[in-house]
């Protein structure tokens, strides 16, 4: 038998790697001590070690390892294959999405933006199964928002969310200064849910009131975005549809710790758990100003969408659509098709070059 620390070595896997490993069923000791608990592994385990060492440079996560790993030889190769496919594919849109955030961050010294405005719809539907709807939507002039609440008052939550910011529809705004009136603005957001109930807190599967927000506000030449939660935005950009919100959940961060697959998210029994949520002090949103181009549009949604619409169908629908009301009626009744197992709410607008003409308004 091999200690663990001869095992690491042996291995050029750090202890640490194999404490952790074991934990996930992913290479378990050959013995374990019962007094001290220490871990002993067999020689010939060296070559399973390796393969996970292996796999981890390619950069699989764990969970797909796992798999290989319970595979014998051939179809375990093809398994490899499989991922790496999907490796180059997810590299193309990576590509894509690199290209869009070095345009988003390039200084653009000259870009005249003081004549674009916002058109802009919204619709709110509360699906087939739940019997009431706790999401919120708005769309002002200025201000863009969707809220989906949770817990026993998620309803006056996430309209508290909201209302929070709709005073801002009506206040002079400069790039300069927005985040300012946004954080202020959200921090009373998050005392008014904080006073319907006890608060939803870190994690949150809706034993406590809550709510996500994630709103965007126009200063003219300029999105602000704040976003706290799974509700999320996204950018179709010169044909190319962009996520701009991290969900904050238990599943994304599995995602971002290579502990799950997207794919193994969208079934992961803790999938709606928010580790973020309006209505508890700690819990800080994520505050931005987003760049705009003539001919952007964007898209403001509850979990009822994205958790069973995929993002080619949003893609599709968005691209598809000639105008904001459109689009919404049809995302909602997507979702709807799918089974509209949620409370399902869209926000689209496009930046356009200024008219005479008054902004679209919808709501349901």
């Amino acid at each position: 038998m091999l200690t663990i620390g001869a095992f690491a070595r042996a291995s050029r896997l750090s202890p640490k790697a194999l404490r952790l490993y074991d934990e996930l069923e992913l290479l378990r000791p050959a013995r374990v001590d019962p007094g001290t608990g220490y871990r002993y592994y067999a020689a010939e385990q060296l070559e399973q070690a390796r393969l996970v060492a292996w796999l981890r440079r390619l950069g699989m996560p764990l969970a797909r390892i796992r798999r290989v790993c319970a595979l014998e030889p051939g179809p375990a190769a093809r398994e490899i294959g499989a991922y790496w496919a999907g490796v180059e594919a997810e590299t193309a849109a990576r590509r894509d999405l690199a290209a869009f955030l070095v345009d988003h961050l390039s200084p653009s010294p000259g870009k005249d933006t003081s004549m674009l405005e916002l058109r802009y719809s919204a619709l709110s539907d509360t699906g087939l199964v739940r019997e009431a709807n706790q999401d919120s939507v708005h769309a002002g002039a200025r201000v863009l928002a969707v809220a989906d609440g949770c817990g026993p008052n998620g309803a006056p939550a996430s309209t508290a969310a909201v209302r929070a910011l709709t005073f801002l529809d009506d206040e002079p705004l400069s790039a300069g200064g927005v985040l300012n009136l946004l954080e202020d603005a959200v921090e009373g957001a998050a005392r008014a849910v904080a006073g319907l109930g006890p608060a939803a807190g870190g994690a949150s599967d809706g034993d406590g009131t809550g709510s996500t927000l994630t709103a965007l506000v126009w200063t003219g030449s300029q999105l602000a975005l704040v976003h706290i939660g799974d509700s999320r935005a996204y950018v179709l950009r010169d044909g190319g549809l962009f996520r701009i919100t991290h969900d904050h959940t238990v599943v994304q961060s599995m995602i971002d710790e290579g502990r799950l697959t997207p794919e193994e998210a969208t079934a992961h029994p803790r999938r709606a758990m928010l580790l973020k949520a309006l209505g508890s002090p700690a819990d800080v949103p994520d505050l931005r100003l987003q760049d705009v181009r003539p001919g952007d549009r964007y898209l403001l949604c509850s979990d009822g969408l994205s958790t069973v619409v995929p993002e080619e169908g949003i893609e599709r629908l968005l691209t598809s659509a000639p105008d904001p009301d459109t689009a919404v009626r049809a995302l909602v009744a997507a979702a709807n098709e799918a089974g509209g197992p949620d409370n399902v709410s869209c926000v689209v607008a496009d930046v356009v070059e200024a008219t005479d003409r008054p902004s679209g308004l919808r709501f349901a």
